[in-house]
């Protein structure tokens, strides 16, 4: 089995070499015939679209490795191996671009600007994942994000958090999601790219404190094992979505579960289902009911207060912040130290230009800060009611939302495949 992937692996390599060694330069050199030579560039040139869909058809086959090994194989060890590459070449070869997470932000600004049209590389990056989420689990998770691969091969000595801490840093991936399709919407900015905790370290630059995240992340999740896909990453939650309805998932034991508990504490990132015999009381009712009769009104609480906020929200926009800037500070016209100002003074555009797009600007954020907010509502709304629901279990199970296919709880099984 070993053989096999790392056949594949090394094929995978060799088809980048000769792609790339026929790939042809997109801009030709200028010839000068007094004998001036170009200097090299400092920046890399922008990948071809030939090698952009090699990208994609590696992360085809990482993902249907990835399945089979979860699924079929069972094997802990080749999924760890899978994860080694995948860290290699699209975490440091391809510098952690182009990246899944990040085509949420290109997919709702497509839909946002009809100016703006995501390329076909992209948008499969953004649905390949989910669609084998859909049928097999969250297999991208466990074999073929760069983000997930180096957090899971740091981990020492995970440690079990409290339930109700895990459900309140569970809402922050819904936040961060939310946010991250309001500003790309927008056209503001692509946060989740600005504000990626391992990137920086993927290409060996970047600003410091950016750098300093990455690591401080990392130092936590020899502890608090993945603690970006787990709390922080918006992409997680399309998946979780998505691999709830999976067909063929990740299972612990491959026939019937002896109840041995061995692999209860087996999962560092507390996504096993234990036993659940517990019926649901009269009082457990009525919580549901009441909980059920508050969506609405949590949903519109949330959307009014996340609408009062959308003049903070907006100030991120270049158009907003110059807007609001000059008109309470008419002298920074002159200040030749605000690049932002002397760039839009070269620009040729009138301050009766600048306010009007703020103005466009802050109503896109009124709406979408509604949007937002309700979508948060509903977030928390459904978190208390699904509190009061209980689930009938006679095994140990994965969490089909949660579990990242790592195999780790197949490996404590003593159960094995005939």
């Amino acid at each position: 089995m070993k053989r096999l992937i790392l056949t594949i692996l090394l094929s995978l390599v060799l088809m980048q070499t000769v792609v790339f060694s026929q790939a042809q330069q997109r801009f030709p050199k200028p010839e000068f015939e007094n004998g001036y030579e170009q200097p090299d560039t400092t920046t890399p040139e922008p990948r071809s679209v030939s090698l952009e869909f090699f990208d994609v058809a590696v992360l085809l086959v990482v993902l249907a490795l990835a399945s089979w090994l979860a699924i079929r194989k069972r094997s802990r060890r080749g999924i760890l191996w899978l994860s080694v590459f995948t860290l290699l070449y699209f975490g440091f070869y391809r510098n952690g671009c182009i990246c899944a997470i990040g085509s949420i932000q290109n997919v709702a600004l497509t839909l946002a600007d009809p100016g703006y049209a995501i390329s076909l590389t992209v948008l499969l990056f953004f649905l390949l994942p989910l669609l084998f989420a859909l049928f097999f689990g969250r297999t991208f998770c466990a074999g073929a994000c760069p983000l997930g691969a180096i957090q899971d091969l740091i981990i020492v000595k995970p440690i079990s958090l409290p339930l109700w801490l895990r459900k309140a840093l569970g809402l922050i991936p819904y936040l961060y999601l939310g946010l991250a399709v309001l500003y790309a919407a927008t056209g503001t900015d692509f946060i989740i790219c600005r504000y990626d905790p391992f990137v920086s370290i993927f290409r060996m630059d970047g600003p410091f404190l950016m750098i300093a995240l990455g690591i401080v992340m990392l130092l936590i999740g020899m502890f608090v094992a993945r603690p970006y896909c787990r709390f922080f990453c918006p992409y997680s939650v399309p998946l979780n979505w998505m691999s709830r309805f999976s067909k063929w998932h990740l299972s612990i034991t491959p026939k019937e579960c002896i109840q041995c508990k061995l692999c209860s504490g087996s999962c560092p990132f507390d996504a096993i289902n234990e036993p659940e015999d517990r019926k649901e009381d009269q009082g457990s009712l009525r919580q549901f009911l009441f909980y059920v009769v508050l969506v609405p009104l949590i949903a519109l609480t949330f959307g009014f207060a996340f609408s009062k906020a959308h003049g903070f929200l907006a100030k991120a926009h270049s158009d907003v912040y110059l807007a609001e800037l000059l008109i309470k500070h008419p002298e920074m016209k002159t200040n030749p130290d605000n690049l932002d100002i002397q760039t839009f003074m070269a620009s040729g555009r009138t301050m009766d230009d600048l306010v009007q797009s703020a103005k466009t600007i802050q109503k896109k954020f009124y709406t979408g800060s509604w949007i937002l907010g309700i979508f948060m509502g509903l977030v928390v709304a459904f978190t208390l009611v699904n509190q009061v629901m209980f689930r009938s279990r006679k095994d140990y199970e994965p969490d089909k939302g949660t579990c990242f296919s790592c195999g780790r709880c197949m490996d404590y099984c003593p159960v094995k495949k005939n």
